[in-house]
């Protein structure tokens, strides 16, 4: 009997030791993890420098109330915001309390400009977290499913569309945009090439805030600190988290200009949120990446996997498209491929599977040798089915 709530469905392993980019099972099985705790642990399990931080840390403190200041979380605050080009931070213990923050900054912006029903635009197929706000802004009717009524406000518009985004212009309570950079959790959704440079030029028109969801894509995932380098803009608030903790619970929203001034004493919190252990954490995962060039390797070995997957796949009648943007990569079958999941594991191998797309999201340390393990045990996989 197991006296855990039903709502996870988790496979039959169980890790209990993991190294770089591989886990220990309790037989003593080891696998490559292809998938990196859903783009937690970017730069591997157990990572000596990261866990020295955590040791070390939680040896002299681990937290202390926001009432008073703390040093770990003034220091992360600012190195966030200059590598960003943001103003201010909040930090809260996850993806969706970040989001969570950058709806309230977006309504409370709407308030500011006298709009009583501030109204958000998300994208179908968006994923923003689980709490009741962000479940509502999330586009997808599936996790939807059973928590109505949702939380009103949020208008659901097409990803990568931007006359879906022209089209409310005329709406007076649109105080926001927010978007994924690459929506991730349904198959790694790259955009044009301009997309976001054009979704920002309509805010920017309008007084619209521009909210980039950058838990997935953030902190090297796609080959740049942070994905909307790409299109070399800056949001007005950026939400970050998986990666930047490397598997300490931590969420960041940063603000820039009129955004980062909306919160007031009192108006928001978090009791955890940048206690002194997670935020000291974060900046020995930002000191790694600069200090080992993670985010070369990054790109490098994104390339590399892109490459081997469409040499590998090109006469395959199965593959509709491969999708890759650094290490975030998405296969996408002419099929359901669920039964994938299971014969990875069989193969001691932890993927990702999406509807009809397999999603890969490799530590970003990963070397050529396990990049090749990868490629052929997934094209072996798109073989049986």
């Amino acid at each position: 009997m197991s006296y855990l709530m039903s709502n996870y469905a988790p496979l039959e392993v169980t890790f209990v030791k993991g190294e770089g980019c591989h886990l220990t099972d309790t037989k003593g099985d080891q696998y490559l993890d292809a998938l990196s705790g859903v783009g937690v642990v970017g730069l591997g399990h157990c990572h000596k420098d990261i866990t020295a931080a955590i040791q070390t840390q939680a040896s002299e403190l681990l937290h202390t109330s926001n009432w008073y200041r703390i040093e770990h979380q003034e220091t992360l605050a600012e190195k966030l915001c200059q590598l960003a080009n943001m103003d201010a931070a909040f930090f809260g213990n996850s993806g969706a309390e970040a989001n969570e923050a950058a709806i309230k900054i977006a309504r409370l912006h709407g308030h500011a400009n006298n709009i009583n029903n501030p109204v958000i635009l998300t994208a179908n197929q968006s994923f923003h977290g689980r709490t009741m706000a962000t479940l509502s802004a999330t586009g997808n009717i599936k996790v939807q499913n059973g928590f109505a009524p949702l939380v009103s406000e949020f208008i659901h518009i097409d990803f990568n569309d931007v006359d879906a985004i022209k089209a409310h212009t005329n709406n007076a309570n649109v105080v926001a945009v927010m978007l994924e950079p690459i929506q991730g959790e349904s198959g790694v959704i790259i955009p044009a090439d301009d997309y976001l440079n054009q979704v920002q030029a309509i805010c920017q028109a309008n007084n619209w805030l521009l909210i980039l969801d950058e838990v997935q894509t953030g902190i090297g995932r796609t080959g740049k600190l942070f994905a909307h380098e790409y299109n070399s803009i800056t949001p007005d608030v950026l939400t970050l988290a998986k990666g930047l903790g490397n598997g300490v619970p931590i969420g960041a929203c940063l603000a820039k200009g009129k955004a980062a001034g909306l919160f007031q004493p009192g108006s928001h919190g978090s009791t955890f949120g940048g206690n002194p252990l997670v935020c000291q954490t974060a900046l020995s995962v930002l000191k790694v990446i600069e200090k080992d060039d993670i985010l070369s390797n990054a790109i490098q070995m994104g390339k590399y996997l892109a490459t081997g997957f469409k040499s590998k796949l090109a006469d395959s009648n199965k593959v509709l498209e491969i999708r890759a943007k650094g290490l975030m990569l998405a296969i996408e079958l002419n099929q359901d491929c669920t039964s994938l999941l299971n014969a990875a594991l069989d193969k001691k191998l932890l993927i990702n599977i999406t509807g009809q797309s397999i999603r890969l999201l490799p530590p970003l340390i990963i070397n050529k040798a396990e990049a090749d393990t990868i490629i052929n045990t997934v094209c072996e996989l798109i073989d049986t089915v």
